[in-house]
This record gives C-alpha cells, structure tokens and sequence, in this order.
C-alpha cells in the first residue's frame, strides 16, 4: 500500500486521521501484532481478550508507520510522526480497507471453501497459475478467517494477476462476511461432509453455510463445485457459470499413470505431472484446474505444490520408520481419505495413531466409530488413540489397539512399537495437539 497516502488509507478504512501527515507515503506492510512490527507497517489493534489497542505505543516504538486502534487509544498518540488512525471497530475498519486494497489492485480473485480439503486446493491452484505463468498471490498456511484474509489481501502488492483465497467457516454469516470483503470472480466448493456439526446441526446447513459463496458472488461471475452433488443443488444460481467437477462433471480425472494425471476439461486434454498420489489431493487437482479453467488459465506440465504445513507431510524417522504427518485437522471425510490412502501405500505394517474429530455434534460417537470401522476393513495393522472421544475408533477394530490421554503417551507407545519399515498415520483435530507426536520424536 505504499503507493496510497495516510489519507487515503483512513477514509479506504472508514477511519479519523488523527495525526500524521494525510499526504505522506502509505505503509509497506501491515501487522496485528506489535511483537513482529517491521519498520514501515501499518499495525492494526484488534479488539479481543486483550486489545490491541493497548500495544499501540510499542508498535510505533518499534517503528511502525501507523496505527489503526479504538479511539480511546488513538487520541492520546496523537501528535507524532506516525499515521494515528481512531476506528468504532478496527475489525470492520481493516475488512473495508482489505475490499478498497482489492479494488485498487484490480485483479482476480477465487475464494475456496468446503468441509474438507480448502487449504490443499489452494495450495495446488496457486501452483497451477503460477505454473502457467500468473503472478497468484495466496493465503500463508492458514489464514482463512475474518482476520486472516482480509491480512492476505493487504499483503498482496500491485501487478498480482489473481488472489487464491481460502475461506473458512464454523457457523451461519461467516463466508458472506469473508466473500463481502474478497468480492470473487469465481467461487469453489470443495467438498460437503459432517463438519461444525455442533454449531450447524445438519449436513444441509453446513452446504447452506458454505454456499453463501454462490449466493453472494455477482452476475456473470462462476462457481466450481463438485458433480452431482445434491446438497448444493439448490443453491445454485442461472445468472453465474457453474462448472462441475469429479466423476461426470465438466472437468474430470480420465486417468493417472506414471504420476501424469490426464484431464478432461470440457473437452480439452490437460496432462500435469503430479509430486504427489493421494486420491483426494488428485481430485483437489482436478478441482483446482476447473477453477483456473474458470480463470481463463490453461494449466500445465509439472505441478510444484508447496503444501501447508501438517498436512501430509512426509517424516523419515530413526530406525526406517516413515510418518505422514497430517494433524492440522479432521473430519470423518478426510480421516476415510487418509486411512484409504495408507492403507494403498507399501509398508511391513500400517499404524493409524487418530486422534478425537472435533464439532461432530451428539452423533459424535458414531461418526468415530463408522472411521474406525473402515481402518479395519482396510486391513491396517495398529490403531493408536489419543483422546476421550477417540476411544469409539477401537469399537469395531479388530487389530491391534491402544489408547491413550495425550500426544506425549502416544509418542511413547509409538517409540516402542514402530519398526523398520512401518508406515504411520498421525490425524485429529486440531485441538488435540498431535503435532507434538512428531514435533518431539524428530
């Protein structure tokens, strides 16, 4: 934002300028936190527990080029060099300067929701365009919420071709507040499956939820979504391109051999060269090429992905044993997604250390139970548990079991029960912690 004034950037806020000069330079970054301040941000204090407003004078200490806080903190920093800006809400001040940033930029912009899979799409689709040679600018790991992307769109500098923005959700308004903001040209729905149970109550809210998407993008604008999904059938709209994707969709998987993944879209033969097999980050691919399709890009050759991080990642452990990584999150989709997957990858044994799937609602239980089931069909050879509500994997699994309290249990019993050449699944929630499983082991 350099190239916009103090002024600008207060009234792109819906802010008062309370000291500093309106026509200086703007900032060259922006922060929500004074600990990480470079010289040159913008610091945004965000109401929370704590405000951040409090933190304003470190900020400016630290060398920030302004501050945008509550009036309560803006008046007395008034008077220096840094660019004081007061706000009702800084929150709502720093959405309506993230969708000013984005019109001045002028670029593309794809939002990507769904239950499972998001942060992958985004990932292999800021590939796709960047290896078709646009300039893509996207969310780092995760920063998909109402703070998160607004961040990612201020980050982004001028002569970015498209914005890949993932949006997250755990409840009714939160993808309008986010398309509001990110205003998209295209919309892509991963996926639909039993997620933020708790709060929603039924799979049908969960698509209404998610399609906020498709209702608020613009006419002649297009969504992505997956073939034949019925869920999301009745949200979609005449007045924008749908382009589906999957088995009998407008873009789909004709073949994968040799790690070349041949596509169909509408007609057209795409071939890329994949880094990775998981099935359903091939169909994350093939999701992602409908929405650079939808772009107008016609991706191609080798897809170079940079996943985020926890999210499959492959660690070679002492001793030849091989950990996949992939504890960021789960859901009953994505937990049968990764269980399939292990158990088609060569191994002397198959170990699936789960941990608990959050917001799952009072059918929980069974949830839990029908995942640890298919672990069983698949013929895996250890199940480790990790968690109160985790124990219901074990019900129905046959094989070898143990369950534990904590990540740090469960590193123990892996450290005594791995051997050469066994493959390890380590997936939960989030909130379980699992990342402390591998993060003490490596």
């Amino acid at each position: 934002m350099r190239s916009r004034s103090a002024g600008w950037i207060a009234r792109a806020a819906a802010a008062e300028l309370v000291s500093g000069d309106p026509n200086g330079d703007g900032p060259t970054g922006i922060s929500i936190d004074s600990r990480t301040i470079e010289p040159g941000d913008l610091f945004v204090g965000l109401r929370g527990t704590v405000d951040g407003g409090r933190f304003a004078a470190a900020a400016i200490e630290a060398g920030a080029w302004g501050v945008l806080v509550g009036s309560d903190h803006a008046l007395p920093l008034s008077g220096g060099a840094a660019a004081v800006m007061a706000s009702d809400d800084p929150l709502l001040s720093m959405h309506a300067l993230a969708r000013a940033w984005r019109r001045v930029l002028g670029c593309r912009v794809v939002g990507i929701t769904g239950s499972t899979g998001k942060t992958s799409t985004k990932d292999i689709l800021t590939a796709l365009l960047r290896g078709a040679g646009a300039g893509a600018h996207a969310n780092r790991e995760n920063l998909n919420t109402e703070i998160g992307l607004p961040l990612t769109i201020l980050e982004a500098e001028e002569g970015v071709e498209v914005l890949v923005l993932e949006m997250a959700m755990r409840g009714v308004g939160q993808i309008a507040e986010l398309v509001a903001v990110a205003e998209p040209d295209v919309g892509v729905i991963v996926n639909i499956g039993p997620v933020h149970l708790e709060l929603l109550g039924t799979l049908e809210r969960v698509a209404a939820a998610k399609a906020e998407l498709i209702r608020d993008l613009r006419p002649g604008a297009a969504c992505v979504v997956p073939a034949a999904e019925p869920l999301l059938e009745p949200h979609l709209r005449k007045d924008i391109e749908t382009i589906t994707f999957g088995e009998g969709g407008d873009v789909r998987l004709e073949q994968l051999a040799n790690g070349v993944a041949r596509i169909d879209a509408r007609g057209e033969a795409i071939e890329l060269e994949l880094s990775y097999d998981e099935p359903h980050n091939v169909l994350n691919t093939v999701a992602a090429t409908a929405a650079a399709i939808a772009l107008g890009v016609r991706p191609h050759g080798r897809v170079e992905v940079r996943f985020s991080s926890l999210r499959g990642q492959l660690v070679e452990l002492d001793g030849g044993v091989t950990v996949v990584n992939d504890c960021y999150n789960a859901n009953p989709m994505s937990m049968r997604a990764a269980l399939e997957h292990l158990a088609a990858t060569p191994a002397e044994r198959r170990i699936a250390l789960l941990g608990t799937m959050a917001e799952l609602g009072p059918d929980g239980d069974s949830y839990h139970r029908e995942v640890g089931r298919r672990a069983a069909e698949l013929g895996l050879d250890v199940l480790i548990t990790v968690g109160e509500g985790a124990v219901r994997f074990g019900d129905d699994f046959d094989g070898e079991k143990h369950f534990v309290a904590s990540p740090e249990e469960a590193r123990g019993v892996l450290e005594e029960l791995a051997q050469p050449g066994d493959r390890v699944l380590i997936k939960g929630s989030r909130s379980v912690g699992l990342e402390r499983v591998v993060g003490a082991a490596v």
